[in-house]
């Protein structure tokens, strides 16, 4: 059973990555790509309705967590509680810079909220990639299954690391490009006109970087935490999340070549969600490794709730997928197709 909500969070994450990740690499390309107000006006439209609906799935990851792993949840929101709370007025801030545009009038306060807007999201992009990376390498946990780390120490791997090391910026970068690239493929598909050309040139020329940062990060990954391998080396299967990442990184650049926008945002969100599955397989059993003493790392098995719950909890958490789903159907077909903008205002 815990091995089943191993794999719901992992799915939930997933999903988040994917969805709020399109906006977040809106809102890191959004004053570069944009060359005036009408145009970032456009990319607000593109996100603004469904970018707080993106964020039920972290939150929704974060309850499951809670439920299914009490132990990770209090040992990892201990840990990192300074950057979880730098995440947390950053996501503010991005609301803030998206919303309150359309209720400010005036030009400088527009500008103001779009390098906001811009700015958190972008952080944000490094942050969750900096977490990842945390949780790959490891962290200083103790008997107890607790720890502590600081923002940052020498920048090296080692029993005792920094919350940002050479490893984690690396896959904080790793994450930033990537979403860069999800969200210049979004606003190519969702915009017209120069936008969405100008969109499509950045995602080929991103392309090349996340290509490059895919290849460094394998291996940087397997330097710094080579029992990443086992799970490949136990089970053959698994040899379909590297093959599907390289596949999807393909089909990306063919259909950015073509101008298919829609093919191109789909192999984008393919290549995230098996990166992410590949990462979830070669970590599996452990949820937390331990840099200190491998017997301190904590997994699905030592950080599980009572049977019980996790047997009662499937079938509430099965009819919450329902409703959750069925809402993103309705919103997503509500506001399927090419945005339009009006000439006047600085709202979306």
């Amino acid at each position: 059973m815990e091995t089943l909500w191993f794999i719901l969070v992992a799915l939930m994450l997933a999903a988040y990555v994917i969805l709020d990740g399109f906006d977040l690499g809106a809102g890191a390309i959004h004053l570069f790509v944009a060359r005036s107000n009408l145009e970032r006006r456009a990319i607000l439209r593109a996100v603004g309705p469904v970018w707080d609906g993106n964020e039920v799935w972290l939150l929704a990851a974060g309850g499951t967590l809670y439920f299914a792993f009490p132990l990770l949840y209090a040992s990892s929101f201990s840990g990192f509680y300074l950057p979880l709370i730098m995440v947390l007025w950053l996501l503010m801030m991005r609301g803030i810079g998206i919303e309150f545009r359309n209720h400010v009038e005036g030009a400088l306060w527009a500008q103001f909220y779009d390098v906001m807007f811009s700015v958190s999201s972008l952080l944000l992009a490094v942050f969750f990639g900096a977490a990842l990376g945390n949780v790959i390498r490891g962290v200083p946990l103790n008997a107890e299954g607790y720890f502590f780390e600081p923002l940052w120490t020498n920048f090296r791997v080692d029993r005792n690391p920094g919350i940002l090391d050479w490893y984690t910026v690396l896959t904080g970068v790793v994450a930033l490009v990537v979403l860069a690239a999800h969200g210049a493929c979004y606003i190519a598909l969702k915009t017209e006109g120069e936008l969405s050309v100008r969109a499509r040139g950045l995602a080929r020329r991103l392309w090349w970087g996340v290509a490059g940062l895919t290849v460094v990060s394998l291996i940087a990954t397997l330097a710094v935490r080579p029992a990443m391998l086992d799970n490949y080396r136990n089970y053959a299967a698994g040899a379909v999340f590297p093959l599907a990442v390289f596949a999807s990184l393909a089909l990306m650049a063919y259909y950015l070549s073509r101008e298919r926008d829609k093919a191109a945002f789909v192999s984008s969100s393919v290549y995230i969600g098996c990166m992410l599955a590949g990462a979830a397989f070669g970590l599996y059993p452990y949820v937390l490794p331990a840099t200190t003493e491998p017997a301190y790392s904590l997994t699905v098995h030592n950080t599980k709730a009572a049977a019980h719950g996790l047997s009662v909890g499937i079938v509430w958490w099965i009819l919450g997928m329902v409703l959750a789903l069925g809402y993103f159907t309705f919103l997503y077909r509500l506001f399927r197709g090419k945005v339009k903008v009006s000439a006047e205002g600085h709202g979306y």
